[in-house]
């Protein structure tokens, strides 16, 4: 609404990115239950083209537990875990490890959301996908397909749980627009769902 705002009172120009960079292939994108035997597929199918991949799980008190989990669930993988209450220099040497390939799944919380340019990785698994902001949802996917690979993102929401309807609305969006450069597309839809605030006046919401 804010952006919104100055354009309006022209404050601001608006431009728009129409056109992704050479070679880039959309994002393959699945919203489905939690589903342990795809989670091990989605992984394994990735180690064997000798990509990475990022688990996304956005609760510090127990991503240790999570992944315990996935080593568990894949032997064969060399898994670690990253949040943003580690040491700096713990974090910095995860991360440096993964972009070396040492890793071979970085479960996270959503610190990973910008600023991560590695082309190896094209596979993410989002864990309760419905607990996210739709923009955030749109930057998480963003960190894979960085390369002329395939890529696969899956949103992944808990068993048997009845979904609020923005929840709902949110993960439709993600799934429906999963052509490149469709960020203004899905800040149009976030808008839409969420609501606009007060656009014309000084106070934003």
């Amino acid at each position: 609404p804010r952006t919104l705002h100055m354009s309006l009172i022209g404050v601001r120009d608006m431009s728009l990115l129409e056109e992704a960079p050479n070679d880039r292939l959309p994002i393959q994108t699945y919203v489905m239950e939690y589903n342990e035997e795809m989670v091990r597929e989605a992984i394994v199918r990735e180690l064997s083209r000798n990509g990475q991949v990022y688990y996304v799980y956005n609760r510090v008190n127990n991503i240790a537990d999570v992944a315990a989990m996935l080593e568990e669930l894949v032997p064969e993988a060399n898994v670690a875990y990253a949040h943003g209450q580690m040491k700096e220099t713990e974090l910095e040497k995860i991360m440096l490890d993964f972009i070396e390939g040492e890793i071979d799944v970085l479960v996270s919380t959503t610190i990973i959301e910008t600023g991560l340019d590695i082309p190896n990785v094209n596979t993410m698994i989002i864990h309760d996908a419905d607990n996210l902001g739709l923009s955030q949802l749109y930057q998480l996917r963003g960190r894979v397909g960085r390369s002329n690979r395939n890529a696969y993102a899956f949103l992944m929401y808990k068993r048997d749980r009845m979904l609020k309807e923005v929840a709902e609305k949110r993960l439709q969006a993600i799934r429906e627009f999963t052509d490149l450069g469709s960020g203004f597309k899905i800040a149009m839809r976030d808008l839409e769902i969420r609501g606009a605030g007060n656009l014309l006046g000084k106070v934003q919401h």
